[in-house]
């Protein structure tokens, strides 16, 4: 009960999360409904194409999600939560290249096809085990959370921060992206995992598992919201602030500044974990590119376009740009990187708050008005009044 009247204590202060967790349930309901019942002439239908593509967007919108846990409310800038997405998205695409047995195009029931290709003899010891979902959800998890940890321990304990912090995050996902590329690795070398065929014995072509897939990304998303936001709310949330504003501070009054950095670094990395476990079977591929220091740079620019320390900023900058660049690349193919390129510096220019901080103070600005125009209105019926009076 207390912790339940703690995560509605936290909500209830806010009221941009809950628009967007709201349309974000009307989206898991309604989106299926289009999809099934209505037949695919009908002008409200949804193809499946779509709904994967809209998956594909909820997962990013977890990853900014993370970004901005530790980013707008612990004042890291992280470069290198790329690596923890993809590092969730291999351990899943393991799992699912364990399913495809003998249906591969070689053949062999146990090794996949890029290792009887490149004349592997047997299964390296690190995929043991990845033929069971459960194991694979555990090393969702705890891959990515056990490299934050280590990572941030270290960086945290040498008292690395600002700039030089986020050089080596982003040297991290780089130097993980050379090591995934080679083919002695025994993740797919260049081409990664991929042609996946099911999953939970589900084959991943159905609309039925797409759709599912769908629903659980955007339940996913949802409840890490609701972790991040209570995080934020809470105590825990209110000292990183406070690390975030003036860590030395902080510090000299005797709090665990490494320790609290530490445990939120390692809850935003298990997040981005998550959504890369969920990107890969929507998509059905995972490669070494996903590693690159230039999506997790673009991570950063979806917090920058929605909102820092918002949460919910996040979310909507991820889905805001990730639409915009599938529209550019099909309407304008040839000027859609110029386009993109225009929308952040117009963007840095104008919304220097992220789209929720425009709205927010174009709201605050129509509601000073508005008190000032009632008052005014009141001040003058009191004169009117006085005035009466003393002509009477």
């Amino acid at each position: 009960m207390q912790s339940k009247s703690i995560i509605l204590s936290a909500l209830g202060r806010d009221r941009g999360g809950k628009v967007v967790l709201t349309l974000l349930l009307a989206a898991v309901i309604l989106v299926p409904m289009a999809n099934l019942l209505l037949p695919s002439g009908h002008p409200l239908h949804i193809e499946t194409f779509t709904i994967s593509l809209m998956g594909k967007y909820l997962s990013y919108a977890m990853l900014a999600l993370a970004v901005d846990l530790v980013w707008g409310y612990l004042g890291i800038l992280s470069l290198g939560h790329g690596a923890f997405f993809a590092l969730g998205g291999y351990a899943m695409g393991m799992y699912l290249m364990r399913q495809i047995g003998d249906r591969g195009v070689y053949g062999d029931p146990v090794l996949p096809d890029f290792m009887v290709f490149l004349n592997w003899s047997e299964l390296p010891w690190f995929w043991y085990g990845f033929d069971q979902f459960w194991l694979a959800c555990l090393m969702v998890v705890l891959v990515p959370g056990l490299l934050a940890y280590i990572f941030g321990y270290l960086a945290f304990r040498s008292r690395v921060s600002g700039v030089y912090l986020s050089i080596m995050t982003q040297a991290l996902t780089y130097a993980l992206m050379l090591a995934f590329f080679r083919n002695e690795m025994g993740f797919g070398g260049n081409n990664g995992l991929t042609d996946f065929k099911d999953i939970l014995g589900y084959s991943l072509q159905q609309d039925t598992t797409k759709i599912a897939l769908f629903v659980c990304t955007g339940l996913a998303l949802a409840v890490s919201y609701i972790v991040c936001r209570t995080v934020v709310s809470s105590r825990l949330g209110r000292v990183a602030m406070a690390i975030r504003d003036t860590e030395s501070r902080t510090r000299f009054m005797g709090y665990d500044v490494d320790g609290i950095k530490l445990w939120v670094f390692v809850l935003s990395a298990v997040i981005a974990g998550i959504a890369g476990a969920l990107y890969v079977p929507q998509v059905g591929i995972i490669n070494p590119g996903e590693f690159a220091p230039l999506n997790s740079i673009e991570v950063v620019v979806w917090v920058a376009l929605g909102g820092r320390a918002t949460l919910f900023g996040a979310i909507v900058g991820a889905l805001i740009i990730n639409y915009a660049k599938s529209w550019f690349t099909v309407e304008f193919p040839e000027v859609w990187l110029f386009a993109l390129g225009g929308l952040f510096v117009l963007s840095t220019m104008y919304f220097p708050k992220g789209v929720i901080g425009f709205v927010s103070d174009g709201i605050s600005r129509l509601s000073f008005r508005q008190k000032a125009g009632d008052s005014a209105k009141s001040s003058k019926t009191e004169q009117e009044c006085n005035g009466s009076e003393v002509t009477s």
